[in-house]
């Protein structure tokens, strides 16, 4: 049972992989004169234009990870999830390299998930380490990626369109790999192509009402007192994966399973209870796609998707009935780790408490790594080069 949910839960990362995806998009592809490839992805998505488009200048940014050489290409190592020193040097060299071409000349730009914080360019007056405060600050919230990327666009001069402004009067082209679910393109990466989700006041009110806003630097709450955001030329642009495709691929791959229409997202106990609520139903295979969100009270070691299986984990204990539940991110990577997420049955917790962990202190602060570590329930895939936000799979027998 386990070993065919792996094989499910592959299928959907396969559908995201970046170097198809951007093969496949290519024919619609104006030859250009600048490539710039940005996130997770990157380093796939540039390899395949500049196979298409050879001895065009290109610069990739990415993160460590995905990290490789590309023949003919710069590439720049960024931060993730908080922005560092390189994240600042691929800002610097993402708006200089666009801000060369001339009136007539164009660019492709490949977005994938991740570039948030991998290329940084903050607004006049805010430095690098304190809008990487603010970075923190967030993920800690338990704001969903929306919310953040509000907050990061309107602190920026490269995200929520601030690519496309400085490209300009140059044209631009934008082929996106989705890691939002919705796939709101203002969300992806922050939206360096597109209008910004909201003006500064609006992230000011998303700070206000996460009880963030005096804890934020003096600078970045200056730069949120304007109000209006600086207009954005218009880009072509086409999405060419997402998390709703890749759980459409892991249905086509799972024959009898049903894909729920709404995304698990929202608190992880909140999305625990409903899997739990989908399990009580009774023998069935159920897949979603999604993003969760933790809000950070503790010092633990884990991520998201861990979290959410150990709660599923507690809230099944009982049902009466084999089961296993899984849930990971598609890039291979829940949150500061090394797994993408965990593989929990209902054999879990009494691998768990026989290692002699306590499951609800655990939770209490976040610290769901070593305990599925103990239980052989940790989802090891590696970094997968793409992001499309997370996937789950849950049997029950």
């Amino acid at each position: 049972m386990r070993d065919d949910m792996i094989e499910i839960f592959e299928a959907g990362v396969r559908r995201a992989d970046p170097a198809a995806a951007v093969t496949d998009a290519l024919p619609e592809v104006t030859t250009p004169d600048l490539i710039v490839a940005l996130g997770k992805a990157a380093i796939a998505m540039a390899r395949a234009a500049l196979t298409r488009f050879p001895g065009t200048p290109c610069l990739v940014v990415t993160n460590p990870e995905n990290a490789a050489e590309l023949d003919g290409a710069r590439v720049i190592l960024g931060g993730h999830p908080v922005p560092d020193a390189g994240s600042a040097e691929a800002g610097t060299a993402v708006l200089d390299a666009v801000e060369r071409l001339t009136e007539g000349q164009r660019c492709l730009a490949l977005i994938s998930g991740g570039g948030s914080a991998l290329a940084v360019a903050p607004a006049p007056g805010v430095t690098l380490e304190e809008k990487a405060e603010v970075s923190r600050l967030l993920l800690g919230a338990g704001l969903d990626v929306t919310a953040m990327n509000l907050v990061r666009q309107n602190l920026s001069r490269l995200k929520g369109g601030g690519l496309a402004r400085t490209c300009a009067p140059a044209t631009m082209q934008a082929l996106i790999l989705s890691d939002v679910v919705g796939d709101d393109l203002a969300a992806i990466a922050s939206g360096p192509t597109v209008p910004p989700l909201g003006p500064p006041l609006q992230a000011r009110a998303v700070l206000e009402r996460a009880d963030l806003w005096g804890r934020i630097p003096e600078s970045c709450r200056r730069a949120l007192a304007r109000d209006v955001a600086e207009p954005v030329p218009p880009v072509e642009t086409r999405l060419i994966g997402s998390n709703r495709l890749s759980a459409e691929a892991m249905l086509a791959a799972a024959p009898g399973a049903t894909l729920d229409p709404v995304p698990l997202e929202g608190d992880v106990a909140e999305a625990a209870a409903r899997v739990a609520g989908r399990a009580a139903d009774g023998p069935a295979l159920t897949l979603w796609g999604g993003e969760t969100t933790v809000v950070l009270r503790g010092d633990g070691r884990g991520g998201r998707n861990q979290e959410l299986a150990l709660r599923v984990a507690r809230a099944l204990d009982g049902l009466g009935r084999p089961w296993a539940f899984l849930s990971g991110g598609t890039d291979g990577r829940d949150g500061p780790t090394d797994a993408a997420g965990a593989l929990v049955d209902d054999g879990t917790l009494a691998r768990i408490a026989a290692a002699g962990f306590d499951l609800d202190a655990a939770l209490a602060r976040n610290d769901s790594y070593p305990l599925l570590a103990a239980a052989g329930d940790l989802l090891m895939t590696g970094g997968t080069g793409t992001n499309v936000a997370d996937l789950q799979i849950l049997r029950v027998g």
